[in-house]
């Protein structure tokens, strides 16, 4: 029954060229867009290297302090002190790396300089994240502990100073006048990454740290690690109840302290739509429906009348199937599958469409080492964008053509 109303789908959509024409164009660009929007989502908050073990990472990015008083906020990222001394002292998770802000330094090759990023990180960094090392390995806890002056370089980094075929592990890099022995070599990491982001990663210890500060904001960022999904509650109140031992250091002028240990996409939503006591990702799912529906709203409305022309064409074919004894609902079935095969396709048609324009977005260097792709979880979205695509604008007209009347139909009555 199934591979019939496909064969009469088929038939159908070959009998008037440029309406299928005009549905699969609506179909395929809208999809398209949504499914591009997808992607870039997914590439900022999806598992990926080397945060590939996303669904058990939470991040502490930043810190809040108020003044109830006068009604002052205070936003800015954790200091050292602030991520040893709190978060580094957690019993439920597996680790907690701590890693700097990636900050701008320069090197030259040739007497041509060379704008890098540069990383500090703790040894735990490199456990809590899964590099891809092409070459070497990461500097480990000896490292960190005689301060000695090694790095991981991203690809980019070694192409630019060593040359695209040379074995940089070993050699030496200049970067802001410290010399540094390259230890490993990893996979560019893209630049919406930005908890693992650099070109250049160095040990923490070599960083202008001042032991003595004990003030709570400057420019850390933590990784905390899971040992499973399901410790994710309990790392979340285990920081809350953190939280509330936090001294304030200058409580003249701040009474109330507010930090998150927060998923990727609550780190994003907190700071745009959310606030102390609410991460807005409620919000931004309901803004995220809101606006895809509305954008798949016109296009629906034209594939409606698209279809209920379409009856009108085919009422002498439904007057006799209903003659025959043909049900309403296997008319709306035959229907729901002729304009569900139509959207696949179209669908199909915007898979293809996204891959180009991911390609071309990736290649463009507007994100730098993005590489965006149709993963399994954009697919996955993408048909099930298409399958809602196909009942939205199938189901009314469905409905009109199963109430006609077989007499009706027969003269080409209207809906």
């Amino acid at each position: 029954m199934l591979k019939n109303y496909i064969k009469i789908a088929w038939k159908v959509l070959l009998r008037r060229k440029f309406f299928t024409f005009i549905s699969l164009f609506g179909i395929s660009f809208t999809l398209m867009i949504l499914m591009v929007a997808t992607a870039m989502i997914d590439h900022v908050t999806g598992p990926a290297t080397p945060e590939t073990r996303m669904n058990r990472m939470l991040f502490v990015n930043f810190i809040q302090m108020v003044n109830t008083k006068d009604v002052g906020i205070m936003k800015t990222l954790p200091s050292y002190y602030y991520i040893n001394h709190y978060v580094k002292s957690m019993q439920t998770p597996e680790k907690v790396a701590i890693s700097s802000m990636p900050k701008g330094v320069n090197t030259y090759v040739n007497n041509k300089r060379l704008s890098l990023n540069l990383k500090y990180t703790d040894a735990d960094f490199w456990e809590v994240l899964e590099f891809k090392f092409l070459s070497g390995k990461p500097f480990n806890q000896q490292d960190l502990k005689q301060a000695n002056h090694v790095a991981v370089i991203s690809a980019h980094t070694r192409d630019q100073y060593f040359g695209t075929a040379a074995d940089a592990v070993g050699k030496t890099i200049i970067v802001d006048g410290e010399r540094y022995r390259v230890a490993g070599v990893v996979e560019n990491v893209p630049f919406t990454r930005l908890n693992s982001f650099s070109d250049v990663w160095v040990p923490l210890s070599l960083a202008n740290i001042n032991k003595g500060d004990t003030g709570l904001g400057g420019e850390y960022m933590s990784i905390i690690l899971a040992k499973s999904a399901a410790d994710i509650p309990k790392i979340k109140a285990e920081y809350q109840q953190i939280v509330k031992k936090v001294k304030i250091p200058d409580p003249d002028n701040w009474d109330k302290f507010y930090s998150f240990a927060d998923s990727v996409l609550e780190v994003l939503t907190r700071q745009i739509l959310g606030n102390a006591n609410n991460s807005g990702l409620t919000k931004f799912y309901s803004v995220l429906f809101l606006v895809t529906f509305l954008f798949m709203l016109m296009p629906t409305i034209n594939l409606v009348n698209i279809n209920i022309s379409r009856i009108m064409e085919r009422s002498s074919e439904i007057g006799v199937r209903k003659a025959f004894g043909a049900s309403s609902r296997t008319l709306i079935g035959q229907f729901l599958v002729e304009n569900i095969f139509l959207t696949l396709l179209g669908g199909v048609l915007g898979f293809i469409f996204s891959e180009i324009m991911l390609r071309l977005i990736s290649n463009s260097g507007i994100l730098p080492y993005a590489q965006l792709n149709l993963n399994w979880r954009v697919f996955g979205i993408g048909i099930g964008l298409s399958l809602i695509f196909g009942l939205l604008s199938g189901v009314y007209p469905a409905f009109k053509m199963s109430k006609l009347q077989a007499v009706e139909a027969l003269k080409g009555g209207t809906i």
